[in-house]
C-alpha cells in the first residue's frame, strides 16, 4: 500500500504560524500534524505501507523535506518527496505523486485528524471517510443507499440531503486507475471552479460501475485555524494519554504543578508555576511564574509573568503580559 499526502498549501487561515511554519508541520502533542494523520493511517491498513509520498510546495525547503522523509523511515515506509508548483486544485495535487499511485492507495490531506477504530477493508473499489455533522451545508457530503455504497458526491449542499461530511480521507483499490482518472480531467481541461478537483475523478469512477462505500470515523479533528488546532491538541492529548510518553525525562521544575494531560518536551523548564490541562509545550520552553492551560507553546519560547489559556505561541516567541488568549507568530517579542 502506498500513502499520499497532498499538503502544499500555505495554510493562510493559521497566519502567523503559517508564515515560518508548514501548517502539517505544526505539532500537535508533540508530533507534527502529518506524522500523527500518516501514523493513523498505518494504525487502520492490513498491510505494510511501501511509499509514503508528500506532496509540498517547493518553497518549504531541503530542511522540510528531510524531516518528512524520515518521518516515513520511522514507520518503515520510503519518503518521496513530489512538487506542486501551482494551486490547481485537489486532482492535480494528487496526479503530481503520479509515480506512486499504483496498486492499493490511501490518500489523505494534511490538515485533518481523525479517532478511528476499524480495519480498512481493501476488496472494496473505493472507501471515503466520513463524520455526522450538524450543518453539512459547509461540507461536501455523500448520499448512501441502504448497502452503505455511495450513490452522489454533493457539495456543499443549500437543502439536505445527507449529514455524512467528506472529511478528506480516502482508500483506493487500483491506483493505476485513480491515476489515469486524474489525469483524463488535466488532458481535457475539465475544471470546477477553475481547479481539477479529485471528486471529479471520483464521479466519473462511480458512474462507470465502481463501487465507493463510506466508513465513519469515531472523532474528525481540524487544524485548520488556531482555536481548530488548539482544540485538537486538547482531544489528542486526552485520546493518547495513556498510550505514549507525554513528558520527556530532560524536563525540569522547582515549585511547579502540571495539570495532565499535557505534554512536556525535552529540556523544558518550569518554575513556580501552573500548567494544565491541556497544554503542549515544545523542547526547550521555558515557563516562569506564569498560568497556562489550553495551549500550545512552541520550541525555545519564554513565558513569564503570564496567564493563558486557549493560546498558540510559535517558536523562539519571548513574552510577558497579562493576555488571557493569543496567537502569536515565531520569534515573536512581548513584554
Amino acid at each position: 500500500m502506498n500513502i499520499i499526502i497532498p499538503m502544499a498549501g500555505m495554510g493562510k487561515r493559521m497566519r502567523p504560524h503559517t508564515l515560518t511554519t508548514a501548517k502539517p508541520l505544526i505539532p500537535i502533542a508533540g508530533k507534527p500534524v502529518v506524522q500523527r494523520l500518516v501514523e493513523d493511517i498505518i494504525a487502520t491498513a492490513n498491510e505494510k505501507v511501501e511509499e509514503i509520498a508528500f506532496i509540498i510546495s517547493p518553497a518549504f525547503g531541503e530542511k522540510v523535506e528531510k524531516m518528512l522523509v524520515d518521518v516515513a523511515a520511522s514507520l518503515g515506509a520510503q519518503g518521496k518527496i513530489c512538487y506542486q508548483k501551482e494551486a490547481l486544485g485537489t486532482g492535480h495535487a494528487i496526479l503530481c505523486a503520479a509515480d506512486s499511485l499504483k496498486g492499493n492507495v490511501f490518500v489523505a490531506f494534511a490538515d485533518t485528524l481523525f479517532k478511528a477504530d476499524f480495519k480498512i477493508q481493501t476488496e472494496k473499489d473505493a472507501i471515503i471517510w466520513t463524520q455526522k455533522v450538524e450543518d453539512p451545508s459547509a461540507f461536501g457530503v455523500v448520499k448512501l443507499d441502504p448497502d452503505g455504497r455511495i450513490t452522489d458526491f454533493v457539495e456543499k449542499p443549500e437543502t439536505f440531503v445527507s449529514d455524512l461530511a467528506i472529511i478528506g480521507v480516502y482508500y483506493f483499490k487500483d491506483g493505476e486507475n485513480l491515476k489515469k482518472e486524474l489525469q483524463y480531467l488535466i488532458d481535457n481541461n475539465i475544471l470546477e471552479k477553475g481547479e481539477y478537483q479529485l471528486t471529479t475523478a471520483m464521479e466519473n469512477m462511480k458512474n462507470k460501475g465502481l463501487g465507493f462505500y463510506s466508513d465513519q470515523v469515531e472523532e474528525w479533528l481540524d487544524c485548520g485555524n488556531k482555536d481548530a488546532t488548539v482544540y485538537t491538541n486538547q482531544r489528542i492529548l486526552e485520546i493518547k494519554k495513556d498510550t505514549e510518553t507525554l513528558m520527556a525525562a530532560s524536563a525540569k521544575f522547582e515549585n511547579a504543578t502540571i495539570i495532565a494531560p499535557c505534554f512536556i518536551g525535552e529540556n523544558v523548564q518550569i518554575k513556580n508555576a501552573v500548567v494544565g490541562p491541556h497544554v503542549s509545550l515544545e523542547a526547550g520552553v521555558i515557563v516562569e511564574n506564569s498560568l497556562i492551560s489550553n495551549s500550545i507553546i512552541q520550541e525555545q519560547t519564554t513565558v513569564k509573568n503570564a496567564t493563558l489559556t486557549n493560546s498558540m505561541l510559535g517558536k523562539n516567541v519571548n513574552y510577558s503580559d497579562k493576555a488571557k488568549e493569543l496567537s502569536l507568530g515565531d520569534f515573536s517579542v512581548v513584554s
